[in-house]
């Protein structure tokens, strides 16, 4: 039999409480915590700025209903103009009294950016075109992509494509198994001179008119 619980009054008197089961406490969103420490200045410059023939690549983090994701961590890696995956050690500046990041040093290309979206969901980088990964002659340029954001025990993988490499699709390894409307989820689109847009959309809209972003597992 349930117990009585014991409360008290405004007078302070204790009184009983009817017996019977609880109201669940409220919903509580684990995290997130990345703001903090994870971004640094300059995460969004993955090529020095001002260095030619650099792209833009923009756009918005949603969950089902269509609403922007404000406080989502975006990681993006991608292979140098040779196809290296190796990056370029030490472009990041450190105050030598504090440890603090201070910034990129301009110089290297490293292949990595890290930026937050900001209120409205929004996040940009800036880097040099893609290219394939050195030794994947059938993969078609691409950028990957870590996502953090709340409510997610695991982050989450997916991968940026780019417009003008038709050739590549059908034969690169992973778009090549994807059914049409779920390869366009990872294909960015031309939003004017060297800017592309890349929309992440953490589940399928109720009404099917917006496709969950292919994400994907490593095992």
């Amino acid at each position: 039999m349930p117990r009585a619980i014991t409360r008290h009054d405004r007078t302070g008197a204790a009184a009983d409480a009817p017996a019977g089961p609880l109201a669940p406490t409220p919903a509580q969103t684990i995290g997130p915590f990345y703001g903090y420490a994870l971004p640094f200045p300059g995460g969004e410059q993955i090529a020095p700025a001002g260095h030619p023939g650099t792209v833009t690549v923009h756009g918005c983090v949603r969950d089902g209903e269509g609403a922007p994701v404000p406080d989502a961590l975006l990681e993006f890696w991608q292979a140098g103009p040779d196809g290296g995956r190796t990056g370029a050690p030490g472009s990041l500046r450190r105050d030598p009294a504090t440890g603090a990041v201070l910034g990129r040093n301009g110089v290297d290309f490293t292949g990595f950016g890290r930026v937050p979206t900001d209120a409205d969901g929004r996040y940009a980088v800036h880097t040099r075109p893609a290219t394939a990964p050195a030794g994947h002659p059938d993969a078609a340029p691409y950028l990957a992509v870590c996502l953090f954001a709340r409510g997610l025990l695991h982050h989450l993988f997916t991968r940026v494509y780019f417009p003008g490499h038709p050739a590549g699709r059908p034969t690169d390894p992973l778009l090549a198994r994807l059914p049409a409307a779920r390869a366009d989820t990872l294909l960015a689109r031309p939003d004017g001179p060297g800017r592309y847009r890349f929309d992440i959309r953490l589940q399928r809209s109720a009404d099917g008119a917006h496709e969950e972003t292919v994400f994907l597992a490593y095992r």
